[in-house]
């Protein structure tokens, strides 16, 4: 694992290939922790490879996402050293990165987090740092702008939902170094003009357009207690072009390039040299 740091990184690293994402939509049931984590595993083995991978599954998929209060949340928590991730882990290719939402029980508190799983353990957990709506009297919030991971693909960025829709997240990941993002979330729907994307995703595409950043969206379809979800799963390359999903189905699974370090456009222009913080305040 790796931390954030203050400037961008600039890596020589040339094109290294391309990584197979998927998104994962196994059914969530709320409340059903274990039968929850089955479905997990049982869907991480069907797509089992040694090529490299990145899976995602939703915002808080072992538990569900809708809580009453925080007593019923406490009452689904899991801890990251729980020994049913040990699953998990042994459902993975040699090298696949899978990150997983779930609601965790930790240093006398609960999160919203995401579980970053190598075949070789649990490499991270990122903690949920902005939190939306009822969130703020479920969970603490997490005191990191996303997280990069040193894994066997690469350098991958974990974000949650909302955190996304702070431009400065996405942003910050890339600069510190992550060439790729995942991204659990439970989209709630909201109303948009007839033929529109829905605004989350529209703005998952401009992060990753602005800093060559292709972002695994996994996202719910349905709904849980009332709340109907977006369906808004999707892959989206370094271009910002949606290349899987975003049709409301809840899988998406398209091969990514990955370049690390190149932020270039065209002979003149680079996203990251171009940039004038000194302008921006």
């Amino acid at each position: 694992m790796t931390g954030m740091r203050d400037e961008s990184a600039e890596r020589a690293r040339e094109h290294v290939g391309t990584v197979r994402c998927i998104a994962l939509g196994p059914e969530i049931v709320f409340g059903d922790v274990d039968g929850n984590l089955e479905r997990i595993v049982a869907a991480l083995r069907a797509v089992r490879s040694d090529e490299p991978q990145l899976v995602v599954a939703t915002e808080l998929a072992t538990s569900g996402y809708v809580f009453t209060g925080r007593a019923e949340a406490e009452r689904l928590a899991m801890a990251s050293d729980d020994a049913r991730w040990r699953d998990v882990v042994d459902a993975l290719g040699a090298r696949t990165v899978a990150v997983i939402g779930f609601c965790e029980r930790a240093d006398g508190g609960l999160f919203n987090s995401a579980l970053v799983a190598t075949a070789a353990g649990i490499a991270a957990v990122y903690r949920k740092s902005h939190l939306w709506a009822d969130e703020k009297k479920v969970f603490e919030s997490g005191q990191s702008a996303g997280l990069v991971v040193e894994t066997p693909i690469g350098r991958v960025g974990v974000a949650i939902c909302y955190d996304n829709e702070f431009p400065e997240v996405p942003r910050h990941l890339a600069l510190a170094g992550a060439d790729i993002l995942a991204l659990p979330v439970n989209w709630p729907l909201v109303d948009r003009p007839t033929g529109e994307r829905a605004p989350e995703l529209i703005q998952a595409m401009a992060a990753a357009r602005s800093s060559r950043l292709p972002t695994v969206v996994a996202d719910r379809t349905g709904s849980e207690r009332g709340v109907v979800w977006t369906g808004g799963t999707a892959i989206i390359d370094g271009d910002g072009w949606i290349v899987a999903g975003a049709d409301g189905a809840p899988d998406a699974s398209a091969a990514v390039a990955i370049t690390p370090g190149v932020k270039a456009l065209g002979d003149l222009n680079d996203l990251f040299a171009d940039r004038r913080a000194d302008l921006y305040g």
